[in-house]
């Protein structure tokens, strides 16, 4: 079980006690020795760790400052996005602490399984549809009666929006959000069981003049599968770190004293396998290229430069004449 760490202000106040003899130092050691019992909610077990938890805090960071940018534009207006909290919580909790007539978008995230749900808060929903239809960005709630072209204008700006999401998430999954269900009533809503744990994500948003909360709730089932993914250990592995100048000049070095196959083509034939087989000593197969003809020189069996036959030192060799320029495969 982890310690209890205390703060600054616990210290001295402790300290203080004791020094003014309010509190005893043996009675302090005899609790301390104490069996200390905590008491677990199963109804609310805590299926993720405070590691994971801030992994899922700075995705989300990322994807509130994403999603400022998205609604400043569309809205043209003051916009302003931040994570409020990252709690986990039981899905039937969820449910109750949104308002009863809401905004609810429900996206499946192709690989990963199951659907989350992003529930904004009214006031918000209509101070954007105000605005995208020519208005000052006033809220009026009315969320039970929406027609089918304001549920039409809303479903369009939140589907457009969470393909920030895609891009917030690209550091640890491709995922390709996809709007399947546009509801107002969490009650008609069961994503997953009522004691499922899921990862709550509040947004504080403002736009204009209007406030509310935009909150993304992540099923267990969603995020199991990137769970090693969330840990410090894994940020960590993927940081790119840059290579210092000795390094490359290591590198440069190790790279040129390693060793490539070259050769110099004198030419080819096309025979059958009839021929083949019956072929003898002192047998000629006539080849495709003329002798007065330069050959190509092959280089790790990419053709770079053009080069005649010859002897050196009594040693069979080949000169090159010209290098062969062009396509992917041209360098030096």
């Amino acid at each position: 079980m982890a310690e209890e760490v205390l703060s600054q202000n616990e210290i001295d106040a402790l300290l203080s006690a004791l020094s003014a003899g309010e509190m005893d130092a043996d009675e302090l050691k005899k609790e301390e020795k104490e069996k200390k019992v905590k008491v677990y909610d199963f109804k609310r077990a805590l299926r993720f760790s405070k590691d994971q938890i801030r992994s899922l805090s700075r995705i989300h960071e990322n994807f509130a400052r994403l999603l400022t940018t998205y609604f400043s534009a569309q809205l043209r207006t003051y916009v302003h996005i931040s994570v409020a909290s990252v709690d986990q919580i039981p899905y039937e909790e969820f449910i109750r602490s949104i308002p009863k007539m809401t905004i609810l978008n429900v996206f499946e995230v192709p690989p990963l399984e199951g659907r989350l749900l992003i529930e904004v808060n009214p006031n918000i929903a209509y101070a954007m549809m105000d605005r995208v239809l020519g208005g000052k960005g006033i809220s009026i709630n009315k969320v039970e009666n929406l027609t089918e072209i304001e549920t039409r204008v809303m479903s369009n700006l939140f589907e457009r929006a969470v393909e920030n999401l895609q891009e917030a998430w690209a550091s640890v999954v491709e995922i390709d959000p996809i709007l399947t269900d546009f509801e107002v009533n969490p009650q008609f809503l069961q994503m997953v069981s009522p004691n499922e744990t899921v990862v709550v994500i509040s947004l504080n948003t403002t736009i204009g003049e209007t406030s509310g909360m935009i909150n993304i709730c992540l099923p267990h089932v969603v995020l199991e599968p990137i769970i090693p993914k969330l840990s410090a250990h894994y940020w960590m592995q993927n940081i790119k770190k840059e290579r210092l100048p000795e390094e490359i000049s290591l590198l440069e070095r190790r790279i040129k004293k390693a060793d490539l196959p070259v050769q110099a083509i004198l030419g080819e034939a096309k025979i059958t396998v009839h021929e083949f087989l019956n072929l003898n000593i002192g047998d000629v197969v006539q080849l495709d290229q003329l002798v007065e003809r330069p050959l190509t020189i092959r280089v790790a069996d990419h053709p770079k430069f053009i080069g005649q036959p010859g002897k050196l030192k009594n040693k069979i060799a080949i000169q090159i004449l010209e290098k062969i320029k062009g396509g992917e495969d041209d360098g030096e």
